[in-house]
């Protein structure tokens, strides 16, 4: 494999994304796809086998002349994905396909700052090289919890992440690993990873609610990541729904955040717990001293009925927000995803009856909306995708 991952021309960008898309390819089913000469295909292979991007992988079956060789992405291509989360982190190998390799996270509060939470990524990284011990990397994606100016690659006054604003993650990876690196927040790359491997891997429009700590949005349209004009698109947990609401991590007050997120059911917990409302969170809070979103969501499913009706009202009142949301961009699906999403159908149940009440018949009378599949890679794979796409992006 060479220095860089780096095609020479969008021939050979589209004939690498056709192959980590789909996995291996013969020439013919190649030129099929990209619709070039036989020649041009040809000259445009060899070079990406020279440049050592590409390698055979045997011969295709017989169309009734010479068979066709197969082709892949070379087998040493390694991307490393990233999703920094307000209390944990994930740490994912992927190959040229995007398949995961290995997959490590452990707990870590992002508000010990960036240089003790990245020393604790690139601890992770060590770990999977001595699983696969690959001889480099060649893009890391990150997905980090709050507002990111994606051209420059770094948080801007991220209001769960104290000691990160301005600080250069980008080039502080990409000098640690020697590789392209991009940034990006972490409900976008969760949305890559639901497209690339999730529930919405035909859909081209759609909106991915994430509801952990905070609360956010990832729009695609058209099959691409909108991120607005400074990058801060989709950050639907800091609207105002009430004046006089709870204050919220941001300062202001009645943000949908501050009714309704991991850290605002955690609130609620302990104030159910503590007024005897809610027997079972009373009992939890006595057992661990400390209540979380988790513990609402074992409440629910215990038929607690002080949980049920907090978990009912903030799901009632994202769900407006989402139908307004919906009424604005008519997304072909809504996905539900994040921590919160745990608590499971109660949850989505209350969403679905708001938002399809509230939103005009046309725009969801076809609409899914469905939770996010579990299985806690969706943020690593959207990550790798987000620095693969960057490195295949040509002209």
């Amino acid at each position: 494999m060479n220095a860089r991952y780096e095609p020479e021309n969008r021939y050979q960008a589209h004939l690498l994304r056709l192959l980590r898309d789909h996995g291996p390819r013969s020439r013919s089913e190649l030129g099929d796809a990209v619709q070039v000469s036989r020649s041009k295909l040809a000259v445009e292979v060899d070079r990406l086998v020279e440049l050592g991007l590409v390698e055979p992988a045997g011969l295709a079956a017989s169309r009734g002349g010479r068979r066709s060789g197969i082709v892949r992405i070379a087998s040493a291509t390694r991307f490393v994905g990233v999703d920094i989360g307000a209390t944990s982190i994930d740490v994912a190998l992927t190959n040229g396909e995007l398949e995961v390799l290995g997959h490590l996270s452990e707990p870590c509060d992002v508000r010990g700052g960036p240089e003790a939470v990245l020393e604790r990524v690139f601890a992770l990284v060590d770990k999977l090289r001595q699983v696969d011990p690959f001889p480099r990397v060649h893009g890391v994606g990150i997905g980090v919890p709050g507002p990111v100016s994606f051209r420059e690659g770094t948080p801007v006054i991220p209001p769960i992440m104290p000691g990160w604003d301005r600080f250069p993650i980008r080039g502080v990876v990409g000098r640690r690993l020697d590789c392209p690196v991009l940034v990006d927040n972490d409900v976008n790359v969760m949305t890559l990873g639901e497209r690339h491997a999730g529930v919405a891997r035909s859909i081209d429009d759609l909106l991915l609610i994430k509801v952990g700590t905070g609360v956010g949005c990832g729009i695609v349209v058209g099959g691409r990541i909108y991120r607005g004009v400074s990058g801060s698109a989709g950050d639907i947990g800091h609207i105002r729904l009430d004046e006089s609401g709870p204050t919220c991590v941001c300062g202001n007050s009645g943000c949908l955040e501050s009714y309704f997120s991991g850290w605002a059911l955690a609130r609620d917990a302990e104030a159910a717990a503590s007024s005897g409302t809610s027997p079972f969170l009373g009992r939890r809070s006595a057992e661990t001293g400390v209540l979380t979103a988790a513990d609402v969501g074992d409440a629910v499913t215990a038929g607690d009925p002080a949980a049920m009706a907090v978990v009912r009202e903030g799901a009632a009142r994202l769900g407006r927000v989402i139908a307004a949301l919906v009424s604005f961009f008519n997304p072909g699906m809504v996905i539900i995803g994040g921590g919160v999403a745990g608590i499971g159908h109660p949850l989505l149940a209350e969403i679905r009856s708001v938002v399809y009440r509230q939103s005009l018949p046309l725009a969801t009378e076809n609409l899914p909306i469905v939770l996010s599949e579990p299985g806690g890679t969706m943020g690593v794979v959207g990550a790798t995708h987000l620095i693969s796409d960057h490195l295949l992006t040509m002209g």
